[in-house]
């Protein structure tokens, strides 16, 4: 690897992050960033740091087994991110946020756990398939991991219950869309409430996922 590209993947990782955080998708020093660099290390946003003020020099380098190689001190969830790039040859980046409506549908009741979001729209089915639901732990735990872990070979994308949504890609900017589409559909089940919603057939899913 270059010092080139690793450079490139530091400056795209502080845009991505400065972005989330004018726009409203992060507050505060909540969510993190990761993406998986050539030599096999991950770039990862610090411990508290505050998404909107992340500094280049300062991030978080991982190896996969989880050493701290250099800058800042990872954060405590670069466990759940290194048990998706372990379990999923195709994950390259890895978005986790509080975002407003994301986060607001986690915290309900009574979630479908194999697909938290039914298919009223063709995009999330375009770009994820099916959100699974993975049971609350308090941040940082191991369990955490390990149920993420378990679900990776066949998902792109989960929704922490309590928490927000953990999302995946081919690379950070993918991700990031990802992140963005699932925000709007939440959104829109929110604005929709209690209105009948013509949700897609099974026809008309499969017909996507071809």
């Amino acid at each position: 690897m270059t010092n080139t590209v690793e450079q490139q993947a530091r400056e795209e990782m502080v845009r991505l992050g400065a972005s989330f955080f004018q726009r409203g998708y992060a507050t505060g020093s909540a969510g993190n960033l990761s993406l998986l660099l050539p030599d096999g290390a991950l770039l990862a946003t610090p411990t508290g740091s505050c998404l909107g003020e992340l500094q280049a020099d300062r991030l978080s380098k991982v190896s996969l087994d989880g050493a701290w190689i250099s800058g800042d001190k990872p954060s405590k969830e670069i466990s759940f991110h290194r048990a998706l790039y372990q379990h999923n040859p195709a994950c390259k980046a890895v978005v986790h946020l509080h975002c407003t409506y994301l986060t607001a549908l986690s915290c309900l009741q009574g979630l479908d756990t194999e697909n938290a979001i039914k298919p009223f729209t063709p995009y999330v089915v375009m770009r994820v398939g099916n959100v699974p639901v993975v049971r609350y732990y308090r941040p940082g735990d191991l369990r955490l991991a390990e149920d993420l872990a378990r679900l990776a070979p066949a998902h792109k994308a989960f929704l922490l219950a309590n928490h927000g949504p953990v999302v995946t890609g081919e690379n950070l900017r993918e991700a990031a869309n990802n992140t963005e589409e699932m925000e709007d559909a939440a959104k829109l089940i929110f604005t929709l409430g209690n209105r009948p919603i013509r949700y897609l057939t099974d026809d008309e899913i499969a017909e996507l996922r071809s």
